[in-house]
């Protein structure tokens, strides 16, 4: 038999594994989808996904479309952090600021000694918490005030500035109150010229407080495939298309996340045999070190009630998406058990 040169076989046996991995990712895709419409995982809206800066699966259910406009919830509170890293960039402010510098209200006021870092940490000292019950959650108080703000500046300090993380919106509102003031521009403004239409953002929904700003914690409606280049963004270490919309140096600080909130998403999500280690907290970012069976790896991400996700793969240069409506539940956290078992293999199998 005619002896075949080695240099044909190499070709062969790559079409080949390709082949497999592109089944292996349908046969996959396939059963995902079966138990989201099977309600096996219930009230997941839409999934975005790409790897190397290409999209390869976005998938609505439960009647969404591509077009229709989401609510984001907390999960917007990360874009708060970009724009505060934007401002930062532009020389308005520093994190190391207190913040009396901006909100004058609080010039002589023990409250006025709390830094920009605190804000983005959820570390102000502020009596508010919604995270763990310890209360009051201040949000759905301010919720029925006609003055968000002077809301706001009658919180009194449960403890000093910087010393324990504790969940609550009105850091973030504080700090887009701070990036207004220091740009002159309304926050809906500076987010519109700064950030949505570099990304090519162009259709979305502020809710607009009744002081008449964008507000920045939550409530803000976009649509899922562009949460999913807010993830890229910051994937690319703030370059879009070739542009610095963000420093890098910002997302690496914002993103390093050292603080830890205590809890486990993966956990919640009711992941059978994943172990569980606690999320960790940045500037309005989450990680969390992902461990089931052969994975072992870091996401980061932005949070909102409901299953509102905005998660980067650094080991997969992956971004991904999602939007529910599983709000108030454990099931909000169920993109954990989706991405550990289908995305995470898919994105291997194309890769």
């Amino acid at each position: 038999m005619r002896a075949i040169p080695f240099m044909l076989i190499i070709p062969f046996l790559c079409f080949s594994a390709g082949c497999k991995g592109q089944q292996s990712m349908q046969n996959q895709l396939t059963e995902l989808k079966k138990r989201i419409e099977s309600g096996d995982y219930p009230n997941i809206d839409a999934i975005v996904v790409a790897s190397d800066n290409k999209i390869m699966l976005e998938e609505y259910f439960n009647g969404s479309k591509r077009e229709d406009l989401h609510d984001t919830r907390s999960s917007f509170k990360s874009i708060t952090s970009l724009l505060a890293g934007i401002a930062i960039d532009q020389g308005l402010f520093k994190v190391e600021d207190e913040i009396h510098k901006f909100i004058t209200e609080w010039k002589n006021d023990p409250r006025g000694k709390i830094r920009v870092k605190d804000l983005l940490e959820m570390k102000s000292g502020l009596a508010c918490e919604g995270f763990f019950e310890i209360g009051p959650d201040c949000e759905s108080e301010m919720w029925e005030t006609d003055d968000w703000l002077g809301y706001i500046l009658n919180i009194p300090l449960r403890h000093e500035p910087g010393l324990n993380w504790a969940y609550t919106s009105m850091e973030p509102e504080l700090v887009g109150i701070i990036i207004s003031r220091t740009s002159k521009m309304n926050l809906k403004d500076f987010a519109r010229k700064y950030l949505f239409e570099p990304l090519g953002i162009e259709s979305y929904e502020w809710f607009v407080t009744p002081n008449g700003g964008g507000y920045a914690a939550g409530s803000f409606f976009m649509k899922p495939i562009d949460m999913w280049k807010i993830a890229q963004l910051v994937l690319n270490n703030g370059i879009w298309e070739g542009q610095e919309i963000v420093s890098q140096n910002w997302i690496n600080e914002s993103t390093i996340c050292n603080t830890d909130v205590e809890m486990s998403f993966v956990r919640f999500a009711r992941t059978e045999n994943a172990k569980y280690t606690t999320a960790k907290y940045g500037y309005f970012w989450y990680r969390e070190l992902l461990q089931y069976k052969n994975i072992k790896t870091e996401v980061l991400f932005a949070s909102g009630n409901g299953g509102q996700y905005m998660m980067i793969l650094e080991e997969y240069n992956a971004a991904i998406a999602f939007t529910g409506s599983n709000y108030g539940n454990w099931r909000g956290k169920l993109p954990f058990d989706i991405l550990l078992k289908y995305l995470i293999p898919i994105i291997e199998s194309e890769r």
